[in-house]
This record gives C-alpha cells, structure tokens and sequence, in this order.
C-alpha cells in the first residue's frame, strides 16, 4: 500500500505539473496572453463577466413556408413545360400549391411525374382537374427545424469571420437563436450583418419585356420584377429577370474583397459543379445580362460577352471599402435559409463584469479559506494533506477549462465554490473510514489500506450519481446552466484523481517518512 508504483508516481507527478502549467496563463494579464500560442491560453471569460452584447435572434419561419411553396410553382411550371402540358390556376396560397389541369388524358400521363418532384408533399386531385399540394404538421416542423440549426451554422461562421473572441451561440426554443459576443460594446454592426440573408442568385435579365409593358406592371410569366441596388437621377432603376436560377451561391467556395480599376469590387470563386454551370450559363448565353441578385436586389447586371469558363468572377458595384469586406464575408459564410429578426438585445458594462469577477473571487476565497480551516483543525496532520489536493484539484479543473475552451460564467464559478465544498467528501469519507478501522484495533497499514480500498466505492457512487446530474443539466439546459455543469462536472473528475490518488501517494510518504505510531484523528 505504502509502496506506490514508479508508474503512478510519474504519472501524479506529470498531470500536477501539466496542470500547473495550463492553469499559468489565468494568472497574466490578457495583453500578455493575446500574445501566447492558441493552444496556451487562460479559460475564456463569458458575457456575465467579461461585458459585451446580448442578442436574441428569431428565424423568420413564414418567410421559409413561402418560400419552400414558390420553389414548388417553379417546380412545377419546369415539368409541365417539359412535359408539353398545358396548365391554369399555377399558383401558391398561404399553406398549398395548386394547378388545374383540364384534359383527363394529359392530367392521368403527368400524374407520376408531379408526384416525383416533392415525396413529402401530399398530391390531391379533384375531378375538375386541380392539383393541390400540401404539407403535413410533421414535414413543416422537419423543415423549420433544419433551417434553424442551418440558420446557428451561419450566424457562428458569420461571427468567428468578424474575429470575436469566445463567442456563444445556442438555440432557444423552436425558432429562437441567442447570441452572447463577450467583449463587443456596439453590436450595430454585427447585428447588420447578421440582419442580412446574403442569398446570391444569377438570373438572366429578360429581354422580352418591353420598357412600356414594365411600367405597367406587365411581366411575362416566369419573370418577376427586381428593383436595382443603385439608384440612377433620384430614380429606382429596375430589372426584368428570370425566376430561374441559373446558378446559386451556395456553389460559391471562397470570396474576397479586392480591387479593380481602383475601385472596390468583390473577386469569387465556384466550385467545380458550379464552375462547369456557370461556365454553361455564359455559353449559352452570350450576349445577353446576367443579373446578379443579393436578397432580391439586382447589385449588378454586366452583358455576357464571352464565354466565362474559369469559374471565378467579379462583383462590381458601387461600393466603399466596407461594403465590399462585408459581402465577400457573407458570401463566404453562406447564405441564410430565412431572415432573422432581433428581438432583444442587451449590453452588458465591463464594471458590473468585474464586480461580478470580484464577488465570484471573494465567494471562491472564502469557501476556500473555510474547507482548509476545517480539514486541519478536524483531522490535523492530514488535513492539511487533502487541502494540498484541493488546491491542486483547483489547479487541474483550471487547466480543464483551459484546455477545452470552456468559458467561465457566475453560475460556472458557483460550480467551482460547489466543487471545493463537495472535493473534500471523499477525504472525509476515507479520514473517517480511518478513525473508525483505528478505533477497531488495526494496525496503522492496515488501517490505511483499508480505508481507501472501502472509501473507493462509496466515492465512486456518490460521484457518478452527481455527474449523471451534471450531464443532465448539460444536455437540457442552456446558457448559464451549462457553464454550471461543465465546472461541476469538471470539478467532480479532477476531484475524484486528486482525493484517491494524490492524496494516497501524500499519506504513504508521510508514514514513509515520519513512521507515526498511529494515525493523528
């Protein structure tokens, strides 16, 4: 028992002496760690004690609805088309889509065809001929749902392209998105970004539309009107496009502010797939203006006159510096599935962020100060022991944070005054253990031996059964929930190291070395 494995050792040893290291850079100020490598830096500081900006988010979920139901006209204007089938009533309401269909004969060769363009969309026909297509429950909220996590992807790549440090970003509710910036004092620009779709199109500008017939509001079918980003002589300029998308933004791979002519543009690049249908799109339409479309504004409309099969290009506009970084990084990021609307927004001072730092520390101190006073004056010699692993347990769960880039809120720091408190239970269930083996008669070894080999279960138990608690906190919880049980959790584990194994190796030394005749309890 004594006798502790060289093995063990080193490995005591080498966590303690990772741990203090990883735990250093808590103790410098942050202008000294800005410069220290990424993977060495002190725990991350959350909105609650850092300051910065709060903003709750919603997905515009009816924007979604229509537009998932105007892909399906669209959809099924190109099959019908295809199919040489003539068609009335194409059309979409607040919850279907619906077409009528005269003649029996080409309604009965269709009908498989229009089954196959949505499997989800439930197909009715009635006996004059209407199609009508709808969306169960189950489908809508399926889709919803997939446009939120999308929607979190995008607002994440959006803020990480900014630079902001330690950011938080979680889903609230069914369609509710909340943004936690630590460290940024005014929002307004991000909120402008993150305020725009950034949902880039190419259309072809219909040439058929005369002046005239545009002014009237006359717009051929499968065109549809799009006012200019720009204005020309105080008047709005506007464009005449095809609904079709020749090519989508999404097979964009990369986007970069530049310059060209000396004034700010914004250079892109496809992918390979996108690549070889631009490259389609300008071939087969030489001649003609391709209407570029960001959130259903035309920014430009240059005429093909070549063929562009590099599969990069340029965006020109009128645009400042600013502009052009702005929209090369949202082209980057992505586009999202729906708008999004700030429903609230909050910022949080610096001052009440170091007040809470300050009680949070005081808090920590004097639990600390208390666990220590009271482990020596009850069990003396090895008291003070465990109070040496449970300031190296502090030291680990720091090295913790640290290492998985966990952030530390007020409810996080109440998790590590919690964590000191419950760290000297399984000490106090070993001590007594021992006290009462001694009171038995048993011989020191014996007694010691005993006692951390009838502990270990007791411990094992009490601890899981807290973790299970933690890990259910985690799993359901949100915001500062989650900053509580990853320090409890944390805490539980570095604990459960420090009380068995350091604080073992610590007793066997010291009966190595001060050979008592019995245990000071």
């Amino acid at each position: 028992m004594l006798q502790f494995p060289k093995w063990k050792i080193v490995m005591v040893l080498l966590v303690a002496l990772c741990g203090a290291i990883w735990a250093a850079p808590n103790l410098l100020p942050r202008e000294t760690t800005d410069r220290m490598p990424s993977w060495w830096q002190p725990v991350s500081l959350g909105l609650d004690l850092q300051g910065g900006s709060y903003l709750l988010l919603e997905v515009d979920t009816a924007y979604i609805k229509r537009e998932h139901l105007s892909g399906m006209v669209e959809a099924l204007r190109a099959t019908l088309r295809k199919e040489k089938v003539r068609y009335s009533e194409l059309g979409s309401s607040q919850d279907n889509v619906k077409v009528r269909i005269s003649d029996e004969a080409e309604r009965e060769r269709v009908r498989p065809e229009l089954r196959k363009i949505d499997p989800e969309a439930l197909m009715d026909v009635s006996s004059d001929g209407m199609f009508v297509f709808t969306y169960s429950e189950q489908a809508t909220a399926k889709r919803i749902n997939q446009a939120v996590e999308q929607s979190i992807g995008i607002v994440r790549r959006r803020v990480d392209e900014l630079g902001t440090r330690e950011p938080s970003i979680q889903r609230q509710g069914a369609d509710r998105i909340i943004v936690q910036l630590p460290g940024v004092k005014n929002p307004e620009h991000i909120k402008s970004l993150l305020g725009k779709t950034a949902k880039l199109t190419f259309h072809l500008v219909d040439d058929t539309a005369s002046p005239e017939d545009t002014a009237r509001g006359r717009i051929p079918p499968g065109s549809m009107l799009l006012p200019s980003a720009e204005s020309g002589r105080g008047q709005p300029i506007q464009y005449v496009v095809r609904k079709r998308v020749e090519v989508g933004g999404d097979l964009l791979t990369d986007s970069q502010a530049t310059f060209q002519n000396g004034q700010p543009v914004v250079s892109f690049r496809f992918s390979v797939a996108g690549g070889k249908r631009f490259g389609d799109t300008t071939s087969a339409n030489a001649g003609k203006m391709l209407a570029i479309v960001l959130d259903e504004k035309v920014i430009s409309a240059p005429r093909i006159n070549e063929p562009i099969l590099g599969g990069s290009g340029i965006i020109s506009g009128s645009f400042t510096v600013q502009d052009a970084n702005d929209l090369a990084l949202l082209l980057r990021a992505g586009a999202l599935p729906a708008p999004l609307q700030v429903l609230e927004e909050r910022t949080v001072g610096p001052d009440l962020g170091a007040d809470s730092i300050q009680a949070g520390a005081i808090a920590s101190g004097v639990g600390l100060i208390t666990v220590i006073v009271f482990m020596v004056l009850i069990y003396g010699t090895l008291g003070l022991l465990a109070n040496v692993a449970l300031v190296l347990n502090l030291v680990i769960l720091l090295a913790l944070m640290s290492v998985l880039g966990a952030t530390l809120t007020l409810p996080g720091i109440a998790g590590i005054v919690l964590t000191m408190g419950m760290a000297v239970d399984a000490n106090v269930l070993i001590y007594e253990r021992m006290r009462e083996e001694q009171k038995a008669g048993r011989g020191l070894i014996s007694t010691v031996q005993v006692a951390f080999e009838r502990a270990f279960g007791t411990i094992l138990d009490a601890n899981l059964t807290t973790l299970a608690a933690a890990a259910l906190l985690f799993q359901f919880g949100s915001g500062p929930v989650r900053g509580f049980a990853v320090t409890l959790s944390l805490g539980l584990l570095s604990s459960m190291f420090t009380a068995i194994m350091v604080t073992r190796l610590m007793v066997g030394t010291w009966i190595r070395v001060r050979r008592p005749k019995t245990l000071p309890l």
